[in-house]
């Protein structure tokens, strides 16, 4: 199978395996209210988008023939940019929604708690799996692919410990801290990867 065909069912199995995330845990916040919880509900939105979206152009990227070299890079910029400028704004306004909880209840978080552990498991196996096609034939939407997940890995991490500790320890200072601090990373992941992209969008464009 060569690496183009590898490339796409992997970014298609990306897109697959990513889609049921934003619906569980948005389910889970219907009887959990974790601002860890439901800055990770934003972020897997965002994130879905974004895959989806690279999808598509790696899609057009890899046509032979019929490919329109402009009209793949504007598409490509013109996404980019509207994904990391909606990742701005989730990420802003988790951020505020985070300084404004005053909560101490945060309910059932096991749902957000189950998806995040898988999500550490999933997210490190595409990770590598990004990496090595990127090393065998590199490709400027595998590298960013390879990028993202290795990031979503680390924000699952953290994702993890804050709503484990919320599990464990529902109400204490310890969780709630914990449930802060971790929604606080989340949306500053989210900002972070938003500036980058709309920036390269940008320079790009001014290129």
């Amino acid at each position: 199978m060569s690496s183009k065909k590898t490339g796409s069912r992997t970014l298609l199995m990306s897109v697959l395996m990513s889609s049921p995330g934003p619906l569980v845990v948005g389910l889970g916040l219907l009887a959990g209210r974790s601002s860890t919880q439901i800055a990770d509900f934003v972020r897997r939105s965002s994130e879905l988008l974004a895959i989806i979206m690279a999808f598509v152009v790696y899609q057009i990227t890899i046509k032979d023939g019929n490919c329109d070299e402009r009209k793949k890079a504007g598409l490509e910029r013109i996404s980019n940019a509207f994904v990391g400028a909606m990742m701005c704004i989730g990420g802003c306004f988790m951020i505020v929604l985070t300084l404004m909880s005053e909560t101490t209840d945060k309910g059932n978080v096991i749902p957000g708690l189950t998806i995040a552990v898988l999500g550490v498991i999933a997210n490190t196996i595409f990770w590598r799996k990004y990496t090595k096609l990127n090393k065998a034939e590199p490709n400027a939407i595998l590298a960013v692919q390879a990028r993202l997940y290795r990031a979503k890995s680390l924000v699952d991490s953290c994702v993890t410990i804050a709503l484990l500790s919320v599990a464990i320890a529902p109400g204490s200072p310890v969780s709630t801290w914990l449930d802060s601090i971790g929604s606080v990373i989340v949306a500053a992941y989210l900002v972070w990867c938003g500036v980058r992209a709309v920036y390269e969008s940008v320079t790009r464009i001014t290129d």
